[in-house]
C-alpha cells in the first residue's frame, strides 16, 4: 500500500466520520453557526453511535485506523458534516474536487447512513464537538528512518482460475434494519445418525441448517439476560465449539458479551483504563445432544473486561487432528483479540506475559487449576511451568491484533490470520510460545506504538530475534482487511492444497500454496476470478455494497461456502477452472 497521509481505510468499520474529518475545511463547507447540544442524555446518546459506528476506527488522540477526530466540528459546518454522513456519495458525485480526489485516493466511499435521524445526527456530532483539538502526541520516530511508503510494490496477480459460485441458502434477517444478518460461523458435526450443519448470528442465534432451512437450537438473549450485541462489528455471540466427545458428555463452549459491570472480571485492569464491554467463555451441558433444540445449563470458564468495543474473542476451536488418548485431545484454544488497547495507548495491555489479551490461549476446559478455579492450565503449554505466578499459563502465543481465524492443515500447521491496524494483512503459522510482534510489529514492518503511528517502517538492521513473522502478508492496496479461509480438503483438483482466504471489505478471494507456507518465507498471494452462475462479476456488485463483509465456511464433505455476513447470502464453491 501507498501510506497516504491521513490513510485510515479501515480493517473494519463503518467509515461514518472518517471522510468528515478529511474534507472539513474545503470550499464546499462553508462554516456556520452549529448547533451542538451539550445535553448530558444527547451527548450520551452520541457516545453510543460513535461506539456503535466509529471508535473501531477512530479516537480524539491521536490517528489510528481513522484520523483523528477532535475538533473537527470546528473545521466544518453542522449542515456539512450532517449532509455527508447521510450520503458521502452525493457529495462526491456532485464534483466537488477534494471528495473527488479523497474517493480517487482511498478508493472506497463512506457508506450511505440513511437510517440516522436528525436526532442521530445531533448526538453523534454533538459528542464529537465535545473532543477540542488537543496536543499532538509527541514526535519519537527519531531513527527509525523514513516512512515506508508502499510496503509490496508488487501487486497480487490473478491465478488463471475461477471459482464458480452457485448461490446456496439465505440466512433469516435478525434486524429489519441494515445489516439485515450478521453471521459469523459454521460448523459441521459428525453424528451416527447423519451429519448436521450449525451456523452462528452475532446477534444470539445458533441455527441447524436442514434442507436449506434454518432452525434456531440456542437463543443466547434469552439464556443471558446481560447479553448484548453493540456496540461493535464483533460484539454478541461470537463463536461456539462442540467439545470432541459432545455426543457423550454434551459439552459445548460459546463465547459472548455482555454490558459492561455485570460481574467481576477475570484478568482486571487499572480503573482509569476505560472498560466497554465484557467477553465471557461459557461451557454448556447440553441434556440431550442429539435433540434439534438444545436444553442446556450453563457454567461460566472465563470473563474478561475490553476496553473497547474492538478486537474480543474471535475463534475457539479444539484441534480437530487429534483422537481420543492423544496429546492436546480436549484443549480449547480461544483467539483473543488485543481489544483495541495497541491503538488506543493502552500498549501494556497486549503482548505480555501478565495479559492475556493479543494472544492465543490454549485452556483444559476439564480441568481447575487456573486462578480462577473454573479451567485448567495444560502443563504443556509454554509458559505453564515458569514458577511466577504473574505468568499466564494459559497463554499458547502472543503478539495478535485480531485474529480472526485458527485452522489446521492437513499437513498438521495451524494457520492463524490476523487482520492488520493500517497498513498489512496477516497469515500466520502459529507455534506455541513464539511472539508475532503486535503492537511493536505491522507485518514485516517496525510500528511506531508508543508514539505516532501514522506510519511503518523498515525493520533495523539487528533486528529483535524474539519476533516472528507473516508466511504471507498483503498491503491496504489490495484490502483491507483479512478474512481467514481453509486449506481446501474437498473434491475439486484444482483447489486441494490450496488455503483459500480473502478480503472481508473489498471481497476479493486469494489463495497461497499450503505446500509454501513456511516460517522465515514470504508466500506468493494469488487471485482468483468469481463466476456467480452465468455470470463473471465480484462479490461487492453481488452484495450491492461497497464493502463485501466476506466470510468462510466449511459444509458436510468439506464443501467450501463464502458468504456475505451482513445479508445472509451463502454462496458454495462448485468447481474451480482455468480460464
Amino acid at each position: 500500500m501507498g501510506l497516504k497521509k491521513n490513510s485510515f481505510l479501515p480493517a473494519f468499520c463503518s467509515y461514518t466520520v472518517a471522510f468528515l474529518c478529511l474534507l472539513a475545511g474545503n470550499s464546499f463547507a462553508q462554516k456556520s453557526a452549529a448547533t451542538y447540544s451539550a445535553n448530558k442524555q444527547v451527548i450520551e446518546k452520541g457516545d453510543a453511535l460513535f461506539q456503535k459506528n466509529c471508535a473501531e476506527c477512530h479516537n480524539f488522540r491521536q490517528r489510528g485506523i481513522g484520523p483523528d477526530l477532535a475538533g473537527v466540528t470546528a473545521d466544518a459546518s453542522y449542515t456539512y458534516l450532517s449532509k455527508f454522513i447521510i450520503n458521502s456519495q452525493q457529495v462526491i458525485k456532485s464534483g466537488n474536487k477534494r471528495a473527488v480526489a479523497l474517493f480517487a485516493e482511498y478508493k472506497v466511499p463512506m457508506p450511505a447512513h440513511p437510517q440516522l435521524t436528525p436526532g442521530d445526527l445531533k448526538a453523534l456530532l454533538s459528542f464529537i464537538n465535545t473532543h477540542k483539538k488537543v496536543a499532538e502526541v509527541a514526535d519519537n520516530t527519531a531513527g527509525l528512518g523514513e516512512p515506508v511508503t508502499d510496503p509490496f510494490p508488487t501487486k497480487i496477480a490473478k491465478a488463471g482460475l475461477t471459482l464458480k459460485l452457485e448461490e446456496w441458502a439465505t440466512a433469516p434477517a435478525t434486524s429489519t434494519k441494515n445489516p439485515l444478518t450478521r453471521i459469523n460461523q459454521t460448523f459441521i458435526l459428525k453424528t451416527d445418525q447423519g451429519n448436521r450443519m450449525f451456523m452462528l448470528d452475532l446477534r444470539g442465534k445458533l441455527y441447524e441448517i436442514k434442507n436449506k432451512q434454518f432452525n434456531v437450537v440456542m437463543d443466547m438473549a434469552k439464556l443471558k439476560q446481560n447479553f448484548i450485541n453493540e456496540p461493535g462489528l464483533g460484539t454478541g455471540w461470537g463463536a461456539f465449539a462442540f467439545h470432541p466427545d459432545f455426543l457423550k458428555n454434551g459439552l459445548m463452549y460459546t463465547t459472548h458479551t455482555e454490558k459492561k459491570g455485570s460481574a467481576p472480571a477475570d484478568f482486571a485492569y487499572a480503573d482509569s483504563i476505560p472498560v466497554a464491554l465484557q467477553w465471557v467463555v461459557t461451557e454448556w451441558k447440553v441434556k440431550d445432544p442429539t435433540a434439534a433444540v438444545f436444553e442446556a445449563t450453563p457454567r461460566e470458564l472465563i470473563r474478561m473486561n475490553n476496553p473497547s468495543a474492538m478486537h474480543g474473542m474471535q475463534q475457539i476451536i479444539f484441534d480437530p487432528m487429534l483422537k481420543p488418548g492423544m496429546p492436546g485431545y480436549g484443549l480449547l484454544y480461544l483467539d483473543f483479540g488485543d481489544g483495541g488497547s495497541g491503538e488506543l495507548g493502552y500498549p501494556w495491555l497486549c503482548n505480555g506475559s501478565t495479559n492475556p489479551r493479543g494472544s492465543i490461549l490454549r485452556i483444559d476446559p476439564m480441568g481447575r487449576n487456573s486462578r480462577n478455579g473454573k479451567y485448567g492450565i495444560p502443563a504443556s503449554n509454554p509458559w505453564a511451568k515458569t514458577g511466577d505466578s504473574k505468568i499466564l499459563g494459559e497463554v499458547y502465543a502472543r503478539g495478535f491484533r485480531n485474529p480472526n481465524k485458527i485452522t489446521w492443515a492437513p499437513d498438521g500447521k495451524i494457520l492463524v490470520s490476523d487482520i492488520g491496524f493500517s497498513n498489512v494483512e496477516e497469515i500466520n503459522i502459529l507455534k506455541p510460545g513464539l511472539n508475532y510482534g503486535w503492537p511493536a510489529r505491522e507485518g514485516t514492518y517496525l510500528l511506531n506504538f508508543n508514539g505516532k503511528k501514522s506510519g511503518i517502517y523498515h525493520l533495523p538492521a539487528h533486528d529483535d530475534p524474539k519476533y516472528t513473522y507473516p508466511v504471507a502478508e498483503y498491503d491496504h492496496d489490495e484490502g483491507n482487511s483479512i478474512s481467514g479461509g481453509f486449506v481446501y480438503t474437498g473434491d475439486i483438483p484444482l483447489l486441494k492444497g490450496k488455503y483459500v482466504f480473502g478480503d472481508i471489505v473489498k471481497g476479493r478471494v486469494f489463495y497461497v500454496e499450503n505446500a509454501d507456507l513456511k516460517l522465515g518465507k514470504q508466500s506468493v498471494i494469488k487471485e482468483f476470478d468469481l463466476q456467480f452462475g452465468d455470470q463473471k462479476s465480484t462479490f461487492c456488485d453481488m452484495v450491492k455494497n461497497k464493502k463485501a463483509d466476506l466470510r468462510f465456511g466449511l459444509g458436510e464433505d468439506n464443501v467450501l461456502y463464502i458468504w456475505a455476513k451482513t445479508n445472509g447470502k451463502m454462496w458454495l464453491v462448485k468447481d474451480c477452472v482455468a480460464n
